[in-house]
């Protein structure tokens, strides 16, 4: 007995659009994701005292990152949601809108407190958008194209990451910092008149009534608990009430969220997929990856570009192999998941990633260069052999009509992990620099300077070039200290690592079913969830059968 061959989802018309719609959203995904990476490398010349910059205080340069990061990662979810509810096509253009808006505002600031509040701003773009892309993606390519298509997107998110300190270095080398925003301009607005004139609207066609309370609770949660991260990254002490007290807040908001939710007949978010456990494994392990790779991008700069004296520009090049890796391997992972399953290609990938970061031990003042190349090389194979795979399970275990609320949790717990690595592993690196720095500071002659040159490598280096001759005996010991808290926390990411690559070799699943996508019973097979009768490409419903149908149905879109 031969089984009938699934009937297709996507109208005809939309069908042949749907490479150049995924370029579209590939190009809304770089400019938003480039700008986390893009604004590090033009700190020092924010700092700069007018005309070259605007003279940012060091706080005011934290602030104006941490406002988008914590203004995008606590709208995430929320955004999802007004995706799904009021149409993805719509999120995606007004949060373009937004971020183009608010880019050329932060181009134009002439304070630090302007850039802090246009940042925030552009934050609330990143975040109708970012959700959209996903979303998007899943519902303009049927299920046995999807994981070749989120494999282009998940290459799109590590190459932005890469190509934005290249992009920052070269604006810096040869305009005013201001460039580092305004470049996002014109590429905003070839991105909106693309998506206007290729992308399909799509939404849940029974989205149910509003949940007020879920969205408010699960906005002060993530904003109260983003805040206490990045506070207690700053302090590099975690036991500050600036820094628990806020984290509490938030706990104690998500805690109350998920119960209100599994009591309310019209959830925001439907906390049963976490029963699921592909689901819950598969964001565990996103925020895994993005921990620790967020917190050894962090140090990664600062070992280039101080230890080993690499201009900005350099030390981006240095992190592209990284990007080039993912970008390669990242579109094909679906082959190895095709020949080894999604268990053993997760697992895979995590241990490169973990031998990868285990790599940083070797790394001196005088290594090679090219071994950090070769490590770069590595962990990107690992994480495209990663992400891609995760991403289809949290996408293709749910129905396509949520596929906004399903992009929004794979984000968030992406920006999270992230978060929470800048964050922790920056104190754990502070901490055990500052300790190795102990007696060399304890020989300057004031407290003042003790307290300044024990906060960071880049701080200690600062106050060895205004002491002069008596500075240069800290430049040495400096290196080494943070050369030693480097090796200590690239130790332990690879350990986080090798946490997640066991939760994703016994909680994930093995090979795809025979019948594989479309199969009766399978995600988007007949019976199955996002099957037949599964919101489509324009809202609607599809109809049950292939043939003359979906003509009518491509005739309709």
């Amino acid at each position: 007995m031969t089984t009938a061959a699934a009937p297709p989802r996507v109208p005809e018309a939309i069908h042949r659009r749907r490479w150049a719609i995924l370029s579209t959203l590939v190009l809304a995904l770089l400019v938003v994701v480039l700008d986390n990476s893009i604004l590090n490398v033009a700190m020092k010349t924010i700092a700069s005292p007018a005309p070259t910059g605007i003279g940012a205080s060091q706080s005011d340069l934290e602030w104006s990152i941490n406002s988008y990061t914590l203004v995008f990662a606590g709208l995430l979810f929320t955004s999802g949601l007004l995706g799904d509810r009021f149409g993805r096509k719509r999120a995606l253009v007004a949060g373009m809108a937004v971020f183009g808006v608010s880019s050329l505002l932060s181009a134009l600031a002439s304070t630090p407190g302007e850039l802090i509040g246009y940042r925030a701003v552009m934050g609330v773009g990143g975040a109708l958008a970012m959700p959209a892309t996903l979303a998007i993606v899943m519902n303009v390519f049927e299920r046995s194209e999807q994981p070749k298509a989120i494999g282009i997107w998940a290459g799109a998110v590590g190459l932005a990451i890469a190509i934005g300190p290249i992009t920052g270095g070269l604006l810096i080398e040869h305009f005013w910092w201001g460039s580092v925003f305004l470049i996002n301009v014109p590429i905003v607005i070839v991105a909106i008149i693309a998506m206007v004139l290729l992308v399909p609207e799509s939404k849940d066609p029974n989205p149910g009534r509003l949940d007020p309370v879920g969205v408010l609770l699960s906005i002060i949660g993530l904003v109260a608990l983003i805040y206490g991260i990045i506070k207690g990254g700053e302090l590099a002490d975690f036991t500050a009430v600036e820094a628990w007290g806020p984290v509490l807040v938030g706990v104690v908001a998500l805690a109350a969220f998920v119960i209100f939710e599994s009591r309310t007949a019209h959830p925001a978010l439907d906390v049963t997929w976490f029963r699921d456990k592909v689901f819950s494994a598969s964001v565990v392990v996103v925020g895994v990856v993005f921990f620790a790779l967020m917190g050894v991008s962090f140090f990664g700069v600062f070992y280039i570009q101080s230890v080993r004296d690499y201009s900005a520009l350099q030390a981006g090049l240095l992190m592209l192999p990284l990007a080039v890796a993912q970008l390669l391997f990242a579109p094909r992972a679906r082959l190895v998941v095709d020949r080894f399953g999604v268990r053993a290609t997760c697992s895979g990938g995590m241990a490169l990633m973990a031998a990868g970061f285990l790599g940083y031990l070797l790394l001196g003042a005088t290594t090679p260069i090219w071994v950090l190349i070769v490590l770069g090389l590595l962990m990107g194979t690992g994480m495209a052999h990663v992400m891609p795979p995760v991403t289809v399970a949290i996408m293709g275990s749910l129905p396509r009509e949520k596929a906004g609320a399903g992009s929004a949790v794979n984000n968030t717990f992406r920006q999270v992990g992230g978060s929470l690595g800048v964050a922790v592993l920056g104190a754990v690196l502070s901490t055990v620099y500052r300790d190795g720095m102990s007696d060399q500071l304890a020989q300057l002659p004031t407290e003042e300077l003790r307290a300044k040159a024990g906060e960071s490598l880049e701080a200690t280096l600062a106050v060895a070039g205004r002491l002069g001759e008596q500075g240069r005996a800290l430049v040495g010991p400096a290196d080494d200290a943070f050369i030693h808290a480097m090796h200590v926390v690239a130790g332990l990411s690879a350990g986080i690592i090798a946490v997640g690559a066991l939760l994703a070799w016994f909680l994930l699943p093995g090979r795809v079913p025979a019948g594989g996508p479309g199969a009766p019973g399978a995600p988007g097979g007949p019976g199955g969830p996002g099957g037949p009768g599964a919101a489509a490409a324009d809202g609607k419903q599809l109809p049950a059968q292939g043939g003359p149908d979906r003509k009518a149905a491509a005739a309709g879109a």
